[in-house]
């Protein structure tokens, strides 16, 4: 007699699961016997995939610096100097008592 704690839905989950990491395994190995057989190619995409990453870093970093130096260019830096600003009024509501 058998007693199953687990509907077929956990055990299609485990089984799909397990596929999923011994096909995983399988390329991990794979990729492993390749890079051991032509490692001077790998070693120039590697390289080539670290520059490429880094100029993607350096140019959003360029455009970060650029749109916050526009930013700071729109935005008066005067506002020290100046005790008011143009069509803005205070309102201040005193209570009587």
């Amino acid at each position: 007699m058998v007693f199953r704690y687990y509907n077929s839905a956990v055990s299609q989950a485990s089984r799909s699961l397990a596929y999923m990491i011994l096909v995983i395994g399988l390329m991990l190995m794979g990729f492993g016997v390749i890079i051991a057989a032509m490692p001077e190619v790998f070693a120039y995409l590697a390289a080539a995939v670290f520059f490429f990453l880094g100029l993607g870093c350096a140019m959003t970093a360029l455009k970060i610096y650029l749109a916050h130096r526009r930013m700071c260019m729109h935005t008066p830096e005067s506002n020290a100097a100046a005790p008011q600003r143009e069509n803005v009024r205070i309102h201040v509501h005193r209570e009587i008592g």
